[in-house]
Protein backbone atom coordinates (compact mmCIF):
# COMPACT_ATOMS: atom_id res chain seq x y z
CA UNK A 1 0.00 0.00 0.00
CA UNK A 2 1.25 3.54 -0.59
CA UNK A 3 2.65 5.69 2.07
CA UNK A 4 0.08 8.84 2.20
CA UNK A 5 1.86 11.67 2.61
CA UNK A 6 1.36 14.52 4.99
CA UNK A 7 -0.24 16.99 3.03
CA UNK A 8 -2.92 14.23 2.16
CA UNK A 9 -3.12 13.65 5.58
CA UNK A 10 -3.90 16.72 6.74
CA UNK A 11 -6.27 17.88 3.58
CA UNK A 12 -8.68 14.51 4.68
CA UNK A 13 -8.35 15.97 8.05
CA UNK A 14 -9.01 18.99 7.40
CA UNK A 15 -12.01 17.55 4.62
CA UNK A 16 -13.20 15.94 8.04
CA UNK A 17 -14.03 18.64 10.42
CA UNK A 18 -15.56 21.01 7.67
CA UNK A 19 -17.99 18.19 7.20
CA UNK A 20 -18.40 17.72 10.85
CA UNK A 21 -18.72 20.46 12.02
CA UNK A 22 -21.73 21.59 9.83
CA UNK A 23 -23.11 17.65 11.47
CA UNK A 24 -22.77 19.30 14.80
CA UNK A 25 -24.00 22.75 13.74
CA UNK A 26 -27.06 20.95 12.15
CA UNK A 27 -28.09 17.74 14.35
CA UNK A 28 -26.54 19.05 17.99
CA UNK A 29 -23.63 17.43 19.38
CA UNK A 30 -25.75 14.34 20.48
CA UNK A 31 -27.91 14.49 17.64
CA UNK A 32 -24.79 14.18 15.32
CA UNK A 33 -24.70 10.31 15.34
CA UNK A 34 -22.13 8.33 14.27
CA UNK A 35 -23.46 7.26 11.01
CA UNK A 36 -24.82 11.03 10.59
CA UNK A 37 -21.21 11.73 10.48
CA UNK A 38 -20.34 8.98 8.15
CA UNK A 39 -22.66 10.75 5.68
CA UNK A 40 -22.03 14.14 6.18
CA UNK A 41 -18.07 13.26 5.63
CA UNK A 42 -18.54 10.57 3.02
CA UNK A 43 -16.08 8.73 4.99
CA UNK A 44 -16.31 5.38 7.43
CA UNK A 45 -16.33 5.13 10.79
CA UNK A 46 -12.55 4.25 10.61
CA UNK A 47 -11.26 6.67 8.65
CA UNK A 48 -12.70 9.51 10.77
CA UNK A 49 -11.52 7.89 13.47
CA UNK A 50 -8.29 7.05 12.44
CA UNK A 51 -7.88 10.98 12.68
CA UNK A 52 -9.53 11.58 15.36
CA UNK A 53 -9.73 9.46 18.69
CA UNK A 54 -13.61 9.56 19.37
CA UNK A 55 -16.38 11.86 18.76
CA UNK A 56 -15.35 14.36 21.85
CA UNK A 57 -12.11 14.75 19.92
CA UNK A 58 -13.34 15.47 16.84
CA UNK A 59 -15.99 17.98 18.59
CA UNK A 60 -12.80 19.35 20.16
CA UNK A 61 -11.07 19.80 17.10
CA UNK A 62 -13.88 21.41 15.17
CA UNK A 63 -14.50 23.99 18.12
CA UNK A 64 -10.39 24.82 17.96
CA UNK A 65 -10.47 25.01 14.50
CA UNK A 66 -13.16 27.96 14.53
CA UNK A 67 -11.55 29.69 17.22
CA UNK A 68 -8.43 29.66 15.75
CA UNK A 69 -10.05 31.89 12.76
CA UNK A 70 -11.72 33.74 14.77
CA UNK A 71 -8.20 34.50 16.60
CA UNK A 72 -6.50 35.38 13.48
CA UNK A 73 -9.39 37.67 12.26
CA UNK A 74 -9.92 39.56 15.39
CA UNK A 75 -6.18 40.41 14.96
CA UNK A 76 -6.27 41.26 11.54
CA UNK A 77 -9.53 43.01 11.67
CA UNK A 78 -10.06 43.83 15.39
CA UNK A 79 -12.98 42.72 17.07
CA UNK A 80 -15.74 45.21 14.80
CA UNK A 81 -13.93 43.50 11.38
CA UNK A 82 -14.22 40.08 12.92
CA UNK A 83 -18.13 40.92 13.69
CA UNK A 84 -18.70 42.50 10.42
CA UNK A 85 -16.78 39.29 8.44
CA UNK A 86 -19.11 36.82 10.52
CA UNK A 87 -22.57 38.48 8.94
CA UNK A 88 -21.11 38.98 5.45
CA UNK A 89 -19.12 35.51 4.90
CA UNK A 90 -20.33 32.00 5.03
CA UNK A 91 -17.75 30.16 7.16
CA UNK A 92 -18.52 31.28 10.42
CA UNK A 93 -21.86 32.69 10.03
CA UNK A 94 -23.30 29.46 12.15
CA UNK A 95 -20.86 30.08 15.10
CA UNK A 96 -23.02 30.98 17.34
CA UNK A 97 -25.22 27.54 16.68
CA UNK A 98 -22.04 25.64 17.28
CA UNK A 99 -20.78 27.77 20.69
CA UNK A 100 -24.42 26.89 22.23
CA UNK A 101 -23.07 23.03 21.79
CA UNK A 102 -19.47 23.79 23.25
CA UNK A 103 -21.20 25.88 26.08
CA UNK A 104 -23.35 22.79 26.91
CA UNK A 105 -20.45 20.04 26.60
CA UNK A 106 -17.90 22.16 28.84
CA UNK A 107 -19.92 21.21 32.02
CA UNK A 108 -19.06 17.12 31.46
CA UNK A 109 -16.61 17.37 29.09
CA UNK A 110 -13.48 18.26 31.18
CA UNK A 111 -10.45 18.58 28.59
CA UNK A 112 -13.15 20.65 26.27
CA UNK A 113 -13.31 23.18 29.34
CA UNK A 114 -9.60 23.53 29.70
CA UNK A 115 -9.29 24.02 25.92
CA UNK A 116 -11.48 26.46 25.48
CA UNK A 117 -10.39 28.61 28.22
CA UNK A 118 -7.28 28.40 26.30
CA UNK A 119 -8.93 29.34 22.80
CA UNK A 120 -10.86 32.09 24.86
CA UNK A 121 -8.05 33.81 26.37
CA UNK A 122 -6.11 33.53 22.68
CA UNK A 123 -9.06 35.50 21.63
CA UNK A 124 -9.02 38.21 24.42
CA UNK A 125 -5.25 38.23 23.85
CA UNK A 126 -5.41 38.78 20.28
CA UNK A 127 -7.87 41.40 20.82
CA UNK A 128 -5.91 43.42 23.79
CA UNK A 129 -2.89 43.86 21.82
CA UNK A 130 -4.76 45.58 18.86
CA UNK A 131 -6.49 47.60 21.17
CA UNK A 132 -3.40 48.06 22.68
CA UNK A 133 -1.38 48.98 19.64
CA UNK A 134 -4.76 51.80 18.77
CA UNK A 135 -4.42 53.25 21.69
CA UNK A 136 -0.59 54.21 22.02
CA UNK A 137 -1.20 55.35 18.12
CA UNK A 138 -3.55 57.77 19.09
CA UNK A 139 -6.68 56.28 17.39
CA UNK A 140 -8.36 54.85 20.19
CA UNK A 141 -9.89 56.72 23.42
CA UNK A 142 -7.96 56.53 26.50
CA UNK A 143 -10.94 57.33 29.41
CA UNK A 144 -11.81 54.31 29.18
CA UNK A 145 -9.74 51.47 30.09
CA UNK A 146 -9.47 48.32 27.97
CA UNK A 147 -11.17 45.51 29.82
CA UNK A 148 -14.42 48.32 29.57
CA UNK A 149 -13.69 48.60 26.15
CA UNK A 150 -12.60 44.44 25.25
CA UNK A 151 -16.17 44.11 27.77
CA UNK A 152 -18.13 46.11 25.35
CA UNK A 153 -16.78 44.40 22.06
CA UNK A 154 -17.39 41.05 23.73
CA UNK A 155 -20.73 42.00 24.76
CA UNK A 156 -21.39 42.91 20.72
CA UNK A 157 -20.03 40.13 19.69
CA UNK A 158 -22.56 37.51 21.35
CA UNK A 159 -25.17 40.09 20.64
CA UNK A 160 -24.60 39.88 16.97
CA UNK A 161 -24.55 35.95 17.01
CA UNK A 162 -27.63 36.07 18.91
CA UNK A 163 -29.42 37.80 16.23
CA UNK A 164 -27.75 35.48 13.77
CA UNK A 165 -28.72 32.41 15.36
CA UNK A 166 -32.81 33.56 15.76
CA UNK A 167 -32.80 35.38 12.16
CA UNK A 168 -33.20 38.40 13.44
CA UNK A 169 -30.34 39.48 10.79
CA UNK A 170 -31.21 43.80 10.65
CA UNK A 171 -30.00 45.75 7.77
CA UNK A 172 -29.34 48.09 10.30
CA UNK A 173 -26.49 46.05 11.75
CA UNK A 174 -23.67 47.31 9.98
CA UNK A 175 -24.45 50.96 11.11
CA UNK A 176 -24.78 49.47 15.17
CA UNK A 177 -21.49 48.36 14.28
CA UNK A 178 -20.46 52.00 13.05
CA UNK A 179 -21.83 53.52 16.05
CA UNK A 180 -19.89 50.80 18.35
CA UNK A 181 -17.01 51.87 16.58
CA UNK A 182 -17.04 55.38 16.41
CA UNK A 183 -17.76 55.63 20.29
CA UNK A 184 -14.42 54.24 20.88
CA UNK A 185 -12.60 56.02 18.47
CA UNK A 186 -10.22 58.89 19.58
CA UNK A 187 -11.14 62.16 17.76
CA UNK A 188 -9.03 65.40 17.79
CA UNK A 189 -10.14 69.07 18.67
CA UNK A 190 -10.04 71.27 15.77
CA UNK A 191 -6.58 72.69 15.06
CA UNK A 192 -8.00 76.03 15.80
CA UNK A 193 -9.04 75.27 19.22
CA UNK A 194 -12.61 75.24 18.99
CA UNK A 195 -15.26 72.55 19.82
CA UNK A 196 -16.93 70.77 16.96
CA UNK A 197 -20.77 70.81 17.79
CA UNK A 198 -21.39 67.67 16.07
CA UNK A 199 -18.64 65.98 17.81
CA UNK A 200 -20.28 64.83 21.80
Amino acid sequence: MPKVSDSDLSERRAEILGAARQCFVTYGYDGATVSRLEKATGKSRGAIFHHFRNKETLFRAVAHRDMLRMTELASSRGMIGLIRYIIDEPDLADWWSLRVEITRRVRSDRELFDAWEADQSSLREAVTLRLTEQRDSGRLRTDIDLETTIQLLELTLEGVMSHLASDRVSDRLPAALDLVEESLRAHQPPANGSTDPQRS
